[in-house]
């Protein structure tokens, strides 16, 4: 464990412990989280290479214009 986080532990284990609970589901949520993001994007990478090809091969032909963010 990092020191810094060791800190974090600690200064949170002085809260009351309706504090603690709450702050470690956040904690678990937020990692939880983390690992299907990670595991999301990892199984997207190549539709996200196709697409990539795709729209290059779109701007190559010159069928994309620049985007017009005043009409959004």
């Amino acid at each position: 464990m990092t020191k810094l986080l060791e800190e974090a532990f600690k200064k949170a284990s002085q809260l009351p412990e309706t504090e603690q609970d709450t702050l470690a589901k956040w904690l678990l949520e937020e990692l939880q989280s983390e690992r299907e993001w990670d595991r999301t994007f990892a199984e997207s990478q190549d539709v996200l290479g196709r697409l990539a090809d795709e729209t290059l091969e779109a701007h190559k032909k010159g069928n994309c214009k620049p985007m017009d963010f005043d009409r959004l």
